[in-house]
């Protein structure tokens, strides 16, 4: 699978998707990007610098949803040239697929509108690699749908993460037969360990999470066979306007990546 400039093989390589939940400015970004990239180049991960311009889905009206498209677009068009890495950001509207493909070589579809047939194919026919975030409220041989829809378009190249899915009120819980399951489809399967750790809503007017379990649930998938990992990293977690609870520290994405790694070497022998 071509990514941008960066060919992407599952079955022999590891993929990894981080950066910040949203972009906040090009300064940050950069910082992040970089510091991410530096730890995939020295674990020879191939990797997809990850930001969203905008976050249609918060549990307030009165929270940060970011900087809006223009302006996130021009970001994330700096940041894959400064840094020569691609970029990938989500699409919450058919409307904005095409403009968006403009800039991102990764087209990330979240969660909550994965069953969107317009969006879907809107998205797809694009031409780009198309990640489409498995819904809280899907069965992950239900998602079987979702490629097919895709790929109806007669583009091949879908990625499914897996993110957690609905246990109760507030609270989410991860079926690790589930990656198996979807990759019987056919398509590499990512693993999001840091959204898989929130707590929808579970603030009142935000997500709450524990990011504590991060690393756990993130090694967890790695042994069962994930393709990749996807993780939203912060400097500072705390003042991160969204997502804070679940964000991980910067500095700990470089442990546990050589963990990780360690790990599926270990499985494949």
């Amino acid at each position: 699978m071509q990514i941008g400039n960066m060919s992407y093989d599952p079955k022999t390589q590891f993929l990894l998707i981080a950066g910040p939940c949203v972009i906040e400015n090009l300064e940050l970004c950069l910082q992040i990007g970089g510091h991410c990239q530096s730890i995939a180049d020295r674990l020879h991960l191939p990797y997809v610098f990850k930001a969203s311009f905008d976050k249609a889905n918060r549990s307030s009206n009165a929270n940060y949803r970011g900087v809006g498209m223009d302006e996130g677009l021009a970001t994330l068009a700096k940041v894959r040239e400064k840094l020569g890495v691609p970029v990938t950001t989500d699409v919450h509207e058919a409307q904005q697929a095409r403009n968006v493909a403009a800039v991102a070589d990764l087209l990330q579809i979240p969660a909550f509108l994965c069953r969107q047939t317009d969006l879907l194919i809107a998205a797809a026919t694009t031409g780009k690699p198309v990640n489409v975030k498995k819904g809280q409220f899907m069965a992950p041989w239900e998602m079987s749908n979702v490629v097919g829809k895709i790929q109806a378009t007669k583009n091949p190249n879908v990625l499914l993460t897996e993110r957690g899915t609905f246990f109760g009120y507030n609270r989410l819980v991860n079926d690790m037969p589930g990656i198996a399951q979807m990759q019987a489809f056919g398509v590499p399967v990512i693993f999001d360990a840091t959204h898989s750790t929130q707590m929808p809503g579970g603030l009142g007017t935000a997500s709450g999470g524990q990011r504590e379990f991060v690393g756990l649930l993130a090694k967890a998938a790695t042994a069962a066979g994930a393709d990749g990992l996807f993780l939203e990293v912060h400097p500072e977690p705390e003042k991160s306007p969204s997502d804070a609870a679940s964000i991980l520290p910067l500095e700990k994405i470089g442990k546990l990546l050589e963990v990780c790694v360690a790990i599926r070497q270990a499985c494949r022998g």
